[in-house]
């Protein structure tokens, strides 16, 4: 109560701020018509004027004002379009880390042009992010303009682009690009062999479109870079055909409840679960059919893989529907984004379950990957220096973007008063009855002529709506993912007098539906000549929209997150325009089934509810809002969660990067290898000597001796060091000294080895077998600590946090990953033969083979490089052109290995 009166006297948080904006907007209009009077050339030059006043310590808080007018009358000339003042507002709210709230139809896309361009004036760089490729090449290309008239660069940064296109993108002053494409180049360049293969720059600054959509809905799906593992295909199969056999039951055996099934569902969490009887009869079939053997059970480690696999099965027959979260085509899987309908080619689902789902649909199953890199978009994009986004509907996730993001959320006023009338909800007891009830309500509009719009929360629904209108004989249009490519052209029809058009989430479609039908996508296709006339005909059948009410949107089912909801709602109502909108809900829904009250189910009965009656009262709105912010919270803990023990393998992802950077940008490493030798001896002599000072007892010398001739293949000369000594005084021989003594014969015995050879290749050497080295224990680490996040929350049947337990767990085996690095390098090192550090220069001759490729010249390349004689190499250079040929995958290498050619040169050229 005292919060609603202190906000009514003085405002609330968000009032107050804009009021501090309005100050510098104030500014900024005062400066237009100065700047109307500026010629072209003049406009062109404020560019390097205020880029000379940064070199001389103004902030860019100073010059904000200066860059928005130049921005706003830059527009004015190229697009005809003037930035309204609350575009100016938002333009400062992204520039001061903040999530900013713009309603559909206000020109977000037009408002991220202010903070872009004044970000870009330092010469660092500044990356838009979009949710798809084609958003990120349509704001490019329609900013470009305005971009360069101005002397700033523009780069697209898309999938399927060469390593060369990407590094011209990045090196542009400003980058449109995806959200995915941004994450996985971080990955990709932190994989890299040589340091001028990276393509990212420093990370300046963001502006996230759809900043909800990727920052909240995406943050549970992390980014994976991945490679096959060994082939279990068979076995998917075998556990997939055990499945039917068995038994559901509806919940957990509890003291109230006891089932007769083998297995229950929780469908908050989307898990399957085994019950006692179900873990003994999967064991009874499993021993039957040879998968484990007798007495086994499926909690040993031997089966764990295999109790995972079945647990794996059970969610992809039971939680995961074909045309609902995903699709069939061409034989593949193809996942559908549950928040935006769209197709996610080349997406794979982790743990097993893409495989499941293979084996449950029939098709070819391809094998389990391995974890090579991986990073979520939690952790992804707080590495920039600064962060911002904007959206239609973000302060219902306002808590959030503070939590994890530090972003605060600022509500953007419309430019013009909004006036969409939002109706009440219907509830109908059964899914048939409200179906029906939509379709008589889109009939009655489509024949006044309204347009209407039917969001659906599924390819499966959308396809069912679509069946009934087809069994009436309305014509319509489907935009979901299985008509992706149409998307504009359906988009641009759906404001039309009579179009009905059914949507899949309209969550992030980045296309504004505008009444009496879109002008924008019509002029491309006219003479300049008849764009007034169209501007005339489209006037026309834009007020004939507005006389029958404006977009009809309909919501055939609530969404878990309100905010989808609105985005759908935010369809209409653009611009000021009239219009309104509708939910349609049963209480066989999944969120009323699941989440809603049962007050709700318990009053629908005892009212006595007939065939097709329903219920309308803003009590049961604001009980089914309730239920949607159960699975809001529900689902924000479980983020948190993820980011909470992500954060944890985030500390030690930056760790490797860092260290792989170091090692990336030396031109010799021999500091870091003498270190590792260090480290290395240390550790072996803890484990053979039990006191600093030589006592014959506590120094197990023998042992010693013989660890080093097994693993170096040479005997120390333990006894002349220590006869040195005792000439002298025995005391003083101790531990430090026999160290360093054993260090100095190591270092002695590898450059020795290594002297007949140019510095430069053994420099190469050094450097390419410690990345190699770290990178498969990296990628061995990040399996292992995968494996123990999934069976962490085990300790807390022992009383134990498991969130406390992972920390020490994961930065036990990180250690023990950085011990097994230097130990793995300096043993390595010892044991390569001198052949082996010469044929190290095949890498970048190899390199420079295929980027040459030119007649035969390839002789003469590998002529050049000295100490080329040795006779394996000889029969290389025989058969250089056989690296132009397509060679298999399995097939041995052509270099003489003996290894196979993808585990050998395949990796080089790849």
């Amino acid at each position: 109560m005292l919060k609603k009166i202190f906000t009514k006297i003085f405002g609330s948080n968000n009032d107050r701020i804009l009021k501090r904006i309005q100050k510098t907007v104030n500014i900024i209009n005062n400066m237009e018509k100065q700047f109307e009077k500026l010629t072209n050339s003049d406009l062109q030059n404020k560019t390097l004027y205020l880029k000379k006043k940064l070199q001389n310590n103004s902030s860019l808080e100073d010059i904000l004002p200066e860059a928005f007018a130049t921005v706003r009358e830059t527009s004015k000339r190229i697009f005809n379009m003037r930035h309204f003042d609350v575009q100016l507002i938002g333009g400062i709210v992204l520039n001061n880390n903040c999530v900013a709230e713009m309603r559909t139809g206000e020109g977000k896309t037009l408002t991220s042009t202010l903070p872009a361009y004044l970000n870009a004036l330092d010469g660092k760089g500044v990356h838009i992010v979009t949710v798809n490729d084609y958003l990120a090449q349509r704001d490019a290309k329609n900013n470009k303009i305005l971009f360069e008239f101005l002397g700033l660069s523009v780069g697209i940064n898309i999938s399927n682009m060469s390593l060369d296109e990407k590094k011209i993108a990045y090196k542009a002053d400003i980058t449109y690009g995806t959200n995915n494409e941004y994450g996985f180049d971080f990955l990709r360049d932190n994989m890299v062999l040589n340091f001028d293969d990276k393509v990212q720059r420093t990370l300046n600054y963001a502006i996230i479109d759809e900043v909800d959509s990727i920052l909240i809905d995406e943050a549970r799906t992390p980014l994976i870079i991945s490679g096959t593992t060994e082939d279990s295909s068979e076995l998917y199969i075998q556990i997939n055909n055990i499945i039917p056999k068995l038994i559901y039951q509806s919940e957990e055996d509890s003291e109230s409840y006891k089932g007769k099934g083998h297995f229950f569902i929780d469908e908050k969490s989307r898990q399957a679960y085994l019950t006692e009887r179900g873990l003994i009869y999967l064991e009874k079939i499993l021993i039957k059919k040879n998968i484990i053997n007798k007495g086994e059970s499926l909690y040993s480690n031997s089966n764990i893989i295999i109790l995972h696999h079945v647990i794996s099965a059970l969610r992809a027959h039971k939680l995961f529907k074909k045309n609902v979260d995903y699709i069939l085509k061409n034989n593949k899987i193809i996942i559908v984004d549950e928040h935006t309908g769209r197709l996610m080619k080349g997406r794979r689902w982790s743990e097993g379950l893409h495989q499941a789902i293979e084996a449950k649909e029939n098709v070819k199953i391809n094998n389990e990957n391995q974890t090579l890199a991986s990073i979520t978009f939690q952790n992804y994009f707080r590495l920039y220096k600064k962060l911002s986004g904007m959206t239609g509907t973000a302060s219902t996730e306002s808590f959030e973007f503070k939590e994890i993001y530090k972003l605060d959320t600022i509500v953007i006023p419309t430019n013009k008063p909004m006036i969409r009338k939002d109706l009440p909800d219907l509830i109908y007891l059964t899914k048939k009855e409200k179906i029906r009830a939509i379709i008589k309500d889109i009939k009655d509009k489509n024949l006044k002529g309204q347009p209407v719009l039917v969001g659906t929360i599924s390819i499966k629904k959308s396809e069912l709506i679509s069946q009934e209108l087809k069994n009436i004989g309305i014509k319509h249009n489907v935009l979901n993912a299985k008509f992706h490519a149409r998307e504009a052209e359906i988009i641009s029809k759906a404001g039309k007098k009579n179009s009905v058009t059914i949507a899949t989430n309209m969550a992030g479609r980045g296309t504004d539906i505008v009444l009496g039908g879109n002008l924008l996508l019509n002029k491309t296709k006219c003479k300049v000549e008849t764009i007034k006339k169209l501007q005339l005909e489209w006037e026309k059948k834009h007020n004939e929209i507005i006389k029958l009410g404006g977009l009809y949107v309909i919501g055939t089912e609530r969404h878990e997150s309100r905010r989808i909801d609105n985005q759908l709602r935010g369809r209409s109502g653009r611009q000021g325009d009239i219009g309104s909108s509708r939910f349609y809900l049963s209480m066989e829904d999944s969120l009323m089934r699941i989440f809603a009250s049962k007050n709700i189910s318990n009053l629908m009965n005892k009212l006595g509810m007939k065939k097709d009656d329903y219920i309308e009262h803003p009590w049961i709105t604001k009980s089914i809002l309730t239920a949607q912010k159960k699975v809001e919270n529900y689902n924000f803990e479980i983020r948190k969660q993820l980011l909470e023990y992500d954060d944890v393998i985030n500390d030690q992802r930056l760790t490797i990067y860092l260290q792989r950077n170091i090692l990336l940008k030396s031109s010799n490493i021999n500091q870091i290898i003498k270190n590792f030798r260090i480290d290395f001896i240390s550790k072996i002599l803890n484990n053979y000597i039990k006191s600093d000072n030589f006592i014959k007892e506590k120094w197990d010398l023998k042992k010693l001796e013989i660890y080093f001739i097994n693993l170096f293949n040479y005997k120390l000369p333990i006894k002349n060091w220590i006869n040195l000594y005792k000439k002298n005084d025995e005391k003083i021989f101790n531990k430090e000294i026999f160290c360093k003594k054993i260090i100095n014969f190591m270092e002695l015995k590898y450059f020795k080895k290594v002297n007949v050879i140019e510095k430069k290749y053994i420099d190469n050497f050094e450097k390419n077998i410690t990345l190699q080295i770290l990178d498969n224990l990296w990628k061995e680490h990040l399996s292992a600590i995968e494996y123990l996040k999934q069976g962490i929350h085990l300790r807390g049947y022992a009383q134990k946090d498991p969130k406390q337990e992972y920390k020490n767990e994961s930065f036990h085996m990180f250690s023990l990953m950085l011990d097994s690095l230097k130990e793995k390098v300096i043993i390595t090192l010892n044991k390569a033969e001198i052949n082996t550090i010469k044929n190290t220069n095949i890498i970048n001759l190899l390199k420079e083979i295929k980027k040459n490729n030119k007649n035969n010249n390839d002789l003469k390349i590998i002529k050049k490089i000295p100490n080329f004689s040795i006779n394996r190499t000889n029969k290389y250079l025989n058969n250089i052109n056989i690296f132009k040929k397509k060679i298999g995958r399995n097939e041995k290498c052509p270099c003489f290995s003996g290894k196979k050619y993808k585990f050998c040169h395949g990796l080089i050229l790849k």
